[in-house]
């Protein structure tokens, strides 16, 4: 029932913004502007204080980062190359596909899941996921999309790499690593008002998702939909339990690495796709269709990895 409750109410945000563009109630076009701000304001500061706050030497659990880490990147290069190589998508929408198969909503669904039934010694490692998502996939995708999105090939390759350091994906992930490094606390005031900030993420981007969907964009991306959601929910979470077993890593870690995986596409993946235009509907419609399955596959998941921990709480 937990996961009903989290998950569910994520889907309706979705759904109150698919129902306030399709009833006139709201401009479609106002799903820009929230993306903006969520993509240059409200993720930048969420990034910031997600990392600064996590001491350095708990971001290098290696056993945990090799299984749940390894299998986020095997996914992306996976699903990455397979479109690459059909020879219909170029290099931005080859990257976002692969993301929408491998980024994960660790922050929003799984550590309130793997909290609410395991306690807090469960929050650490689906901390460390986050951090992993915020400090190397976003990293990732905003090298590819910048790298893609240069006007001139010849172009002076310190120009491109500005462009990278600038963005405020990486710009944020640099400053809240740094913060982590040196190990100052932040100042409450500081921590306060980024917290402030960072909580419109959420509604923005899940009410944003919904306000620019259409049915036409999901009949149209039915079949891709599926595909991609059948390898974040049921591919990822099987490729990463094995990575655990490899790895020897200890029960509690395995069960929040598996459901780290098993989780809904990330929201953020929708504000990378608008932000630099490519892919939006098939995105849009894929963090929507994984939400909804998500409630079924993460019910399996728990009920089969249940046994590795039995004293839960």
């Amino acid at each position: 029932m937990e996961v009903v409750g989290l998950v569910l109410p994520v889907f309706a945000i979705i759904v109150t913004g698919w129902l306030a563009g399709s009833l006139g109630y709201l401009s479609r076009s106002l799903a820009t502007g929230l993306i903006h701000f969520a993509y240059n304001v409200a993720m930048p500061a969420l990034l910031i204080v997600t990392i600064a706050q996590e001491p350095a030497r708990n971001l290098l659990e290696w056993r945990f980062l090799f299984a749940f880490g390894g299998g986020s990147v095997i996914c992306f290069a996976l699903v990455f190359l397979v479109v690459r190589a059909g020879g219909k998508h170029d290099l931005a929408s080859s990257t976002m596909y692969g993301m929408t198969a491998a980024m994960t909503n660790t922050g929003f669904v799984a550590l309130p899941i793997l909290h609410a039934i395991y306690g807090q010694p469960a929050v650490l490692p689906a901390a460390v996921a986050t951090v992993f998502v915020a400090a190397v996939m976003f990293p990732i995708t905003v090298v590819l999309l910048e790298r893609h999105g240069a006007r001139e090939p010849s172009a002076p390759s310190n120009g491109l790499v500005t462009q990278i350091l600038l963005n405020p994906m990486v710009l944020s992930t640099l400053i809240g690593l740094a913060w982590a490094i040196v190990g100052l606390p932040i100042p409450a005031p500081v921590a306060a008002y980024l917290n402030i900030i960072a909580g419109a993420l959420t509604p923005c981007a899940l009410f944003a998702i919904g306000l620019g969907l259409s049915v036409e964009g999901l009949r149209a991306h039915l079949s891709a939909s599926i595909a991609l959601s059948a390898v974040k929910l049921v591919i990822m979470p099987l490729i990463v339990y094995g990575l655990c077993l490899i790895s020897g890593l200890n029960p509690l870690y395995t069960v929040a690495a598996v459901i780290c995986a098993a989780v809904p596409t990330a929201k953020t993946v929708y504000v990378l796709a608008h932000e630099h235009k490519v892919e939006e509907p098939l995105v849009a419609a894929t963090v929507s269709m994984t939400t909804v399955l998500s409630v079924g596959t993460l019910l399996v998941a728990l009920y089969l990895l249940s046994g590795l921990v039995p004293d839960a709480r």
